[in-house]
């Protein structure tokens, strides 16, 4: 479930892209090469309509984002923390050296 609403989030980010990018700005955009653009929405051109399908692909962005956060937490009941041996991966302390109190320096006396 979770990769199929992997694909559909990417596919909903590329949507928003080509719409956002469709819409008039101060420089256009890409809506400069489509002259076709006043003629099919009509006379105000598709500023209404392409906000309108920007705002529903948002909504449908955000909800899908929820659910894939939802489908991930939901598969993995445990952290990684939890399946790490702590006996096994603990580094071995170092030896003591063994000796008689002879070979211990001993400090200066005043």
């Amino acid at each position: 479930m979770a990769s199929t609403l992997l694909v559909i989030q990417i596919i909903l980010a590329l949507m928003i892209v080509v719409v956002v990018l469709l819409q008039k700005s101060s420089s256009i955009g890409l809506g400069a090469y489509s002259g076709s653009n006043e003629s099919v929405f009509g006379q105000k051109g598709a500023g209404g309509f392409l906000t309108k399908v920007t705002f529903t692909l948002a909504l449908a962005f955000v909800i899908n984002t929820l659910a894939l956060g939802y489908a991930y937490n939901s598969e993995k009941k445990g952290s990684v923390v939890d399946s790490v041996n702590v006996e096994q991966n603990a580094p071995a302390a170092p030896a003591v050296p063994q000796g008689n109190e002879n070979s211990i320096p001993q400090a200066p006396a005043e």
